[in-house]
């Protein structure tokens, strides 16, 4: 390993040794820069691996709240402004127990870079709460009602708003933080800073959000798999495709591969997973889609009233189907780990695209590497979803509403220039074909230049 990356990988597991996903996150990035460090000896000179492992800053704050019962209940809230070089903060907010400071970090490091690579002018951050919107804090077996989500977004951004901005820091959804949520906090922003402008993306439509916006993180996820595949001749039609998880980044992966003739074959949610042998239909994945933004049931509920599809309760997508071509892991952070990937490679998959953020653990990435598939790190093939955001925050800056389609050709372009800087990269360096290589240097060397010329 280059001994400045090495001296730098030792010093930041010395200062944050309680962080292992801040740490896993860190150390996939670093270790695939010596190229690009050698190549750029101002980057050594200038401290710019020392300060890119740094937030600029790192909000921790109490969130009180009332529940239905009039009793108070109190969660902790986060903000990590991790990098703001290239433009404002950006990055999601995200609601659930596994909530914490190394998650966060990890999080809003990748931000820095996926943001980079969309090539809009966006910077880096993450933040969130340990609240879970799924579980009564005083009614077992039922979720928070809506009126107690509302009354903690309220106090969350009670504290929040001091902090973020349309020029400053522009938060999103993330994991359990959907439209309900965005529109809860929103206008609590706006009651509080008495001014309506684009300080949160993923707002409804009625208030300046964007059309496509939904749909854009699986969407691109896929976009970029067909760019991916474009480069070896092939496209998605007829093939056979593991997707995890439920949310929106699933089911609109899932939705855009059905319209591109590939077969999608599971889901999962923290129930189990569903597999349809020959295919999850269009209607299926609506009753779904329904089932998770309306009732907000599980996929345990789903099976035992749709016949085509078996139900493996505490399963995941990986280990189901007998012949797997392409798999789109979009749930949560390392669940798809070295044994999935064996499986996996067993039975074809010739293409992994990540969905979601680091959802594939080392191992699992090593093997996917020896195997020489093809196989795309979130921070690039999951970009679309920030890339609609910096598309609302455009519109929302010049007072204006795209068409659906225009949003969606936009979202093609970047899907379409982030594949191409990330094989452009790969290939000046010597890894051609490598996309994790690839979207590191490329997201890198963008934030890293800026930093050199704004000083230190």
């Amino acid at each position: 390993m280059n001994k400045y990356i090495a001296n730098v990988l030792a010093d930041v597991k010395a200062k944050n040794a309680d962080q292992p996903e801040f740490l896993q996150a860190v150390e996939e990035v670093l270790t695939t820069l010596a190229p690009v460090i050698e190549a750029n000896p101002a980057y050594q000179a200038n401290a710019i691996l020392e300060r890119i492992v740094e937030p600029e800053r790192t909000i921790i704050f109490r969130v009180p709240w009332i529940d239905d019962k009039g009793i108070v209940r109190v969660n902790r809230g986060y903000r990590v402004q991790f990098n703001s070089a290239i433009g404002p903060y950006k990055g999601g907010l995200r609601f659930d127990p596994s909530v914490n400071l190394s998650v966060l970090k990890f999080l809003g490091f990748e931000q820095v870079f996926k943001n980079s690579l969309t090539t809009l002018p966006m910077g880096g951050g993450k933040g969130g709460s340990d609240f879970n919107p799924k579980v009564s804090p005083h009614t077992p077996g039922k979720r928070c009602s809506d009126r107690e989500v509302m009354r903690f977004c309220q106090s969350f951004m009670t504290e929040l708003f001091r902090h973020i901005g349309a020029d400053t820091d522009v938060p999103a959804g993330d994991m359990n933080v959907g439209g309900r949520e965005i529109g809860y906090l929103f206008g609590q922003y706006r009651k509080i800073a008495n001014e309506f402008t684009g300080v949160l993306t993923g707002k409804g439509l009625s208030f300046g959000g964007s059309l496509v916006r939904p749909e854009a993180t699986g969407y691109g996820d896929v976009y970029f798999a067909a760019n991916m595949l474009a480069m070896r001749g092939d496209t998605l039609e007829g093939k056979r495709c593991v997707v995890s998880g439920s949310g929106n980044v699933a089911t609109y992966a899932a939705e855009k591969l059905m319209q591109l003739g590939a077969k999608v074959l599971t889901l999962s949610d923290r129930s189990g997973a569903i597999y349809a042998k020959d295919g999850i239909t269009p209607k299926m994945l609506k009753d779904v889609m329904r089932l998770k933004t309306v009732a907000r049931g599980e996929l345990a509920d789903f099976a035992k009233k749709t016949k085509a599809v078996k139900f493996f309760k505490g399963a995941n997508s990986w280990q189901l189907a007998d012949k797997v071509d392409c798999a789109f892991p979009c749930a949560r952070q390392n669940e798809l780990n070295g044994k999935d990937a064996a499986y996996l490679l067993k039975h074809g998959c010739t293409l992994v695209g990540e969905g979601a953020n680091m959802p594939s653990t080392p191992d699992a990435i090593a093997a996917f590497a020896k195997a020489k598939i093809m196989f795309s790190p979130g921070k690039a093939s999951n970009a679309g979803g920030v890339a609609t955001s910096g598309l609302e925050m455009s519109q929302n800056s010049e007072r204006l509403s795209w068409t659906a389609e225009e949003v969606d050709t936009k979202l093609k372009g970047i899907m379409k220039a982030i594949h191409d800087n990330a094989w452009n990269a790969a290939e000046k360096y010597g890894h051609k074909g490598d996309y994790v290589m690839g979207a590191n240097i490329a997201g890198f060397t963008k934030v890293a230049d800026a930093m050199l010329a704004q000083g230190i």
